[in-house]
Formats: C-alpha cells, structure tokens, sequence
C-alpha cells in the first residue's frame, strides 16, 4: 500500500483533514501532520516560515522512515510540498495540491492579512474564533495568527518560490484549484502547472476556499484518480 501524507493549510490543523484520510484509508497508508505551532503543538519562539514546515514534514518522512511519499497539500500545505520539492529533489513521489496560493507581493500579503485579525474575528466571528481556539488548543489561537501574518509578510515581500524555482521542479504534480475559490485565482494556478515540468492543472466544480466547504468525495475521488 502506498504512502500518502496529508498536509494542512495555514491556521489549520490534521484535523480538518481526517475526513478525506478515512475516505483513503482503504487506498493509502494515511499520515497526518500539524506544522509547529498548529493543532496544540508548541509554538515555536522564531518565526513561521514556510521552511520551517517544510522541515517539518522532512523530520516526519525521517521519523517514519518514509521515502519517496506522496503528498496531498492543501493551501499552505501545497506550497510546503513544493517547497520541499524544489530545495530537497529526491524526498517527494508525486504531489497533488489544492487552493495552494502562489501569487504573493507586498499588496497580496497586506489583503490577507486583514483577515487574520483576531480582534475582529472575536467581534464579528465569535463562533470562529471559538473553534480557533479549539483547534490550537492549549497554545494561543491569538499567536498563531500573529505569526502568519508575519509570514505572510515575508511572503510578500519575498515570495519563496519563483517561476524559475517552479521550472527546477521535477516531480509530476497536480495544481487543483475550486471554481468557486476567492483566495486563489485560476490564473495563477494555471500559471505554476505550466511552468512545472510535468505539471497537470485541474478545476473543481462548485468548489469554494475553505476545505470544509469542499465536497470529501469530489476532492478524495480526484487524489484517487491521480495517485492510481
């Protein structure tokens, strides 16, 4: 049975993933990660970045003595896939990815921002900031948007991949992306599937950002179809 790790976006936890792992379980041998800082783990005392998740997942694949694994990334998870793709050749099989943002500049990363705020989101999302501080539970849901945020800043105003790291790229990957999406663009996803070497791009029906609101049986059967 093959491997499939399954990694989460930002601010999210494995947990919003273990739908689609037990829709898979009979398919793939599931593993599930919470980057640092996420899902209860410790928040670590120097910034998010996305090299520190990637190194995440490289100290999973280690630990689990796990080689050559597929990844099914969703958002920031995809990114992280990439990531570890482009600067660490060789430790990942095929990936697939779904509403992973690529496009990042100064004004991309300042719109996202504003959504991380965890006043507002206490004033005018209670319930959402409820489940927040639930999913990072027993770390501060607070400190984990706090240090996004500054990722995303850094993103912005350098974006960890570049069209010509997408080229370097060789493993064979699917960019998927929802119709619906308001976070990430078609164009854009389409763009990164072209750059890469073997690169496929698909869109997703009635599809919209967050992975709660995307179908389990549409997005697993979609992995199923690309990891046979």
């Amino acid at each position: 049975m093959k491997d499939l790790i399954l990694l989460h976006g930002a601010i999210g936890s494995s947990e919003q993933l273990e739908k689609i792992a037990e829709n898979l379980k009979s398919d793939f041998r599931i593993t599930l990660l919470n980057f640092s800082g996420h899902g209860g783990k410790e928040i670590p005392d120097e910034k998010f970045s996305i090299e520190m998740f990637a190194g995440d997942a490289l100290n999973l694949l280690e630990k689990s003595r796990i080689d050559n694994a597929d990844i099914f990334g969703y958002s920031m998870g995809g990114y992280v896939a990439l990531y570890i793709a482009r600067y660490y050749p060789g430790k990942l099989n095929r990936i697939y990815t779904l509403g992973t943002k690529f496009e990042w500049n100064p004004e991309i990363s300042q719109r996202e921002i504003r959504m991380l705020n965890p006043e507002k989101i206490k004033e005018k999302l209670p319930e959402y900031a409820n489940e927040l501080s639930k999913r990072h539970s027993p770390e501060d849901w607070k400190i984990v948007l706090r240090k996004t945020s500054e990722m995303m800043t850094d993103m912005g105003n350098k974006n960890p991949l570049t069209d010509e790291d997408f080229k370097l790229i060789d493993n064979e990957i699917m960019i998927s992306v929802g119709d619906s999406d308001k976070m990430v663009s078609v164009e854009e996803s389409k763009h990164v599937s072209n750059l890469l070497k073997n690169g496929r791009f698909m869109l997703l029906p009635d599809t919209l950002h967050p992975i709660e609101k995307v179908s389990v049986d549409l997005i697993t059967n979609a992995i199923r179809d690309f990891f046979k």
